[in-house]
């Protein structure tokens, strides 16, 4: 495993992530970092600001010069550049994502690459509001969870420096999950409160007055509805097993909400409440 001053990293698709992951790379001193987008203004911007080295945009073949190449694009695009370009990838590269769904994308990368090519897919639990490049911080992996997708066919040796540069760019946690718990998890801690949030932002009940009357809690339950659509049109369809399963579990809760207001039942609403508040607080500062 190289250090990161010594590694070349590409990063296709300069969005949110893909920025974020060049200005994290190249403040923390990574010597070399290509930079690949659909957009080529966007690359220059990059590279202007020196958060890329070299722009791969029009010579792909600078990609064959990576040892790890970041793909940071949408579930639908990541496939077909990849059948497109693994041609010009080294011949031991290292591939890894930041796909928020997981599904069977991992096998079909697999069935591209070439026999000493190692794809060690993951997740970057890491994200803010709005989309593009423009929006990118290296600071939004700060203390965040990452994922690596539990896979045997991957080289350990390939996991352990995935591992170790999302611990440098400032990840907090790393865990090893399979694609199938990934995407499970994710359709709870994740799909289910975008929707949610979207839904409360698109109720008969917003109007003109509405912004008047908004506190903390409508802020904050409501601050990922300010979504990036593309994207998250993808994910949803992609995890829509597990997404249909949570929106029943968040309607048995919602049910028994009804039910309890319509009956003036005060002991469960109580209950309720008191369990939701001791699930949190150990959620995120341990049992006391």
């Amino acid at each position: 495993m190289k250090k990161l001053e010594d590694t070349v990293f590409a990063i296709v698709g300069l969005g949110l992530i893909g920025g974020s992951y060049a200005k994290a790379l190249r403040n923390r001193g990574a010597g070399r970092v290509i930079g690949m987008n659909r957009n080529h203004i966007v690359s220059l911007m990059a590279k202007n600001e020196g958060y890329i080295t070299d722009i791969a945009d029009d010579q792909p073949e600078l990609l064959g010069e990576a040892d790890i190449i970041i793909c940071a694009q949408y579930p639908g695009a990541f496939v077909p550049f990849v059948r497109d370009h693994v041609k010009y990838f080294r011949k031991d590269a290292v591939l890894t994502d930041a796909m928020g769904i997981k599904g069977d994308i991992p096998e079909r990368i697999d069935a591209l690459l070439g026999p000493e090519m190692d794809f060690v897919s993951a997740h970057p639990m890491a994200g803010r509001e709005g989309r593009g490049y423009g929006q990118s911080s290296s600071r939004i992996f700060e203390g965040a969870n990452f994922i690596i997708i539990k896979r045997p066919q991957n080289r350990r040796e390939n996991v352990e420096w995935i591992r170790d540069i999302a611990l440098e760019i400032g990840c907090g946690r790393v865990v090893e999950l399979t694609a199938k718990e990934h995407d499970s998890i994710i359709a709870y801690t994740s799909d289910l409160p975008h929707i949610m949030a979207v839904s409360l932002i698109n109720s008969e009940s917003m109007n003109e007055q509405t912004k008047f009357f908004v506190a903390g809690s409508f802020r904050d339950a409501t601050r990922v509805a300010d979504i990036n659509a593309d994207l998250w049109t993808d994910l949803f369809l992609l995890n829509r097993g597990p997404v249909l399963a949570e929106l029943d579990r968040l309607e048995t809760q919602l049910q028994k909400w009804k039910k309890a207001l319509v009956t003036e039942d005060r002991e469960t609403l109580h209950r309720m409440m008191d369990t939701a508040k001791s699930r949190r607080r150990d959620m995120f500062y341990g049992k006391h």
